[in-house]
Formats: structure tokens, sequence, C-alpha cells
């Protein structure tokens, strides 16, 4: 690349002869001029374009350290996932004993509870039969005191009567004796 100097020098030599050359000249350092221009903005495309390249691969490798730590990440959170599920398939299993448990022994407590019932009704019966003998009973030990009551008073009034003939038999004996 030609500095603007030489050019703009070169162009000095030549203009203050004015032949046809210059002409030509003018045009070659014109276009020179846009080529070191077009140059110069491509340097500076190109510097840009380094800078943004820095700059990606800059942030590349910073995503691509971000995607290596997520990667950990996701392998470790995976790693807990798949622990919490075997916990809990862990826990329903066990969740699943104890309902199996608990369901044998409703319908085990269920069947006593039917058997207690059926129990309780029979002694119910049973009470109620005894409530009916005991009220009979009681009735027939009034009946039979009310007997024994009226016994006692007519074996009493025998026994007075009883007595009163063996005094009257006796004094008949003594009258007799006495004749």
């Amino acid at each position: 690349m030609m500095p603007r100097k030489e050019l703009s020098g070169c162009s000095g030599k030549w203009r203050g002869k004015g032949g046809p050359g210059n002409r030509d000249m003018k045009v070659i350092e014109n276009r020179a001029l846009k080529i070191e221009e077009k140059m110069e903005l491509q340097e500076i495309q190109l510097k840009e374009a380094k800078h943004i390249a820095e700059e990606a691969d800059r942030k590349y490798e910073e995503v691509a350290r971000k995607l290596v730590i997520i990667e950990g990440d996701l392998e470790h959170t995976a790693e807990l996932a798949e622990s919490h599920c075997r916990k809990m398939d862990e826990q329903i299993r066990l969740m699943d004993q104890n309902r199996k448990c608990l369901s044998a022994a409703e319908e085990n407590y269920s069947q006593k509870e039917d058997k207690y019932e059926k129990e309780i009704m029979v002694l119910i019966d049973k009470l109620k039969e005894a409530e009916t003998c005991a009220e009979f009973a009681e009735r027939s030990v009034a009946k039979l005191e009310k007997t024994i009551d009226d016994l006692e008073d007519k074996l009493k009034c025998t026994k007075e009567e009883h007595l009163c003939t063996q005094r009257m038999l006796d004094q008949t004996l003594l009258g007799l004796n006495e004749m």
C-alpha cells in the first residue's frame, strides 16, 4: 500500500508539464485514492470484524463454559431426581403394603364386629328372657309367700283348734276318770 504523500508527490511532478499523461495520471491517482480509501475502509471493517470475531469467540467460550456447568448441574439434578424417584417408589411400595395390611385388618375387624353384634343380639334376647323369667319368678314368689302366709295362718288356726280339741279331750278324759 502506498502512502498518500507519495501519490500526491508523483502528481506534483506531472502537473506542471500538462501532457497527455497528466489526465491519465489523474485518473490513476483518483483510482489509487479510491482504492486507498477502500483499503482503509476494509482495514477498519477488518478490525471491526476481528473485534466482532474475538467478541464472538469470547461469548462462545463463555457460553461453552456455562453449558458445561449447566450440563453438570443437569446431570446432578437428574441423579437427584432419579434418587428421589427411587425413594418415592419405595415409599409408594411401603404405603401400598401398609394399605393392604390395613385393608386386611379392616376386613378382620369388620367380621369381628359382625360377630360381636350377633353375640350382643343373642345376649339381649337372653337378657329379655331372663328378665321375663325373673318377673315370673317374682310373681311366683309373691304367690308362694301369700300361700305360705295363708298356710301358716291355717296351721296356726289348726294348731289352736287342735289345742282346744286336746284340752277338751283332756277335760273329758279327766271328767271320765273322775267319775
